[in-house]
């Protein structure tokens, strides 16, 4: 399982900050890396890789686990998109759909997994 860097209050606030318009990186850093290590959390494992450049990437889904390298199985795509997709403003199919999400190899349907956290549950 996956360690957790980033206390719940602290990532439930920049998330609440991003969807409140709030542009600056900090808050999107933070919020990206929150849902990322929500990610980590709920589909423990390690075939699959999610990248979210430049802030952070996780492993993730229960499978064949690599050793060295890239995973067989990569899911990429920009802050914003990865922030709608983890609170639920943009799904999963939609997000594959309009490229703003390249996945490729076994097991990189999320579509199951999220959303990670609704802007309702943030208080």
């Amino acid at each position: 399982m996956a360690k957790r860097r980033i206390g719940d209050g602290e990532g439930r606030a920049a998330v609440r900050a991003v969807l409140e318009g709030a542009t600056d990186r900090s808050n999107r850093a933070t919020a990206v890396r929150f849902l990322l290590e929500e990610l980590a959390e709920r589909a423990p494992g390690n075939a699959v890789e999610v990248r979210v450049p430049p802030f952070g990437a996780v492993q993730c889904v229960a499978g064949p686990k690599h050793t060295r390298g890239t995973p067989p199985s990569v899911i990429e795509t920009d802050p914003e998109t990865w922030i709608a997709l983890g609170t639920g403003g943009l799904a999963w199919e939609d997000a594959l759909g309009s490229t703003r999400v390249v996945a490729s190899g076994l097991r990189t349907d999320l579509a199951l997994l999220l959303p990670l956290i609704r802007p309702t549950w943030l208080g």
